[in-house]
């Protein structure tokens, strides 16, 4: 039981590294960079979050993931439907590098 929890950690963490180093570095990295706002990096955020927490995690897992904590920011005002729509999408397109990272 003890080893599953550390296995299921050390994926959390090799996912959030993966879409950490995704956004932030590179060529597309400093693009994200000079767009990031401050509800941006929460979003981010709580998607990693709920990342860390899935033992094993199929493409339709952490869409589902995404689109969740997408529909939230949703309603805020602040955030808008374009930027959300697009960030959501960024979000989505990172599967390919997280899923490649975790292997």
């Amino acid at each position: 039981m003890k080893k599953e929890k550390v296995i299921g950690a050390g994926i959390g963490m090799a996912a959030l590294a993966a879409i950490g180093a995704y956004f932030l570095t590179g060529k597309r990295g400093a693009k994200n960079r000079e767009a990031i706002k401050g509800w941006t990096l929460k979003m981010k955020g709580e998607v990693l979050d709920k990342v860390e927490d899935i033992k094993s995690m199929k493409r339709e897992d952490y869409e589902k993931i995404v689109d969740t904590v997408a529909a939230r920011y949703a309603k805020l005002e602040k955030v808008g439907s374009a930027e959300l729509k697009k960030l959501t999408a960024d979000l989505k397109d990172a599967w390919k590098h997280i899923s490649a990272e975790m292997k």
